[in-house]
């Protein structure tokens, strides 16, 4: 499988930005997938996860009631809404399995919040 993610940019603190991850072959829909992030100097983290048929969904305090993730098995795409973003949430923004083995990592998004 092969992830692609996307939607990143540069954006002031208070703003929004959607996130896409696109995702190949056929496993996707089989599996819970994740969105990760990794910031300059700190171990990479999951901040947000849902179930392969998207009925559940979890998210780390950091980015609860902010952040959302939805999927699109149809499309074998995921999303990431991220409102009222911080300074804090500058990262490079990546998407895969939420339990191990995992897939091999994409080239992730980066995500810059302004103050």
């Amino acid at each position: 499988v092969q992830l692609v993610e996307s939607g990143g940019g540069l954006v002031q603190a208070g703003g929004s930005l959607r996130l896409s991850c696109a995702a190949s072959g056929s496993t996707f829909r089989f599996n819970s997938m994740g969105w990760y992030r990794q910031a300059p100097g700190k171990q990479r983290e999951l901040v947000a996860d849902i179930s392969n048929g998207g009925g559940s969904t979890h998210y780390a305090d950091s980015v609860k009631g902010r952040f959302t993730i939805s999927r699109d098995n149809a499309k074998n795409t995921m999303y990431l809404q991220m409102n009222s973003l911080k300074p804090d949430d500058t990262a490079v923004y990546y998407c895969n399995k939420k339990y191990d083995p995992l897939f091999r990592w994409g080239q992730g998004t980066q995500v810059t919040v302004s103050s």
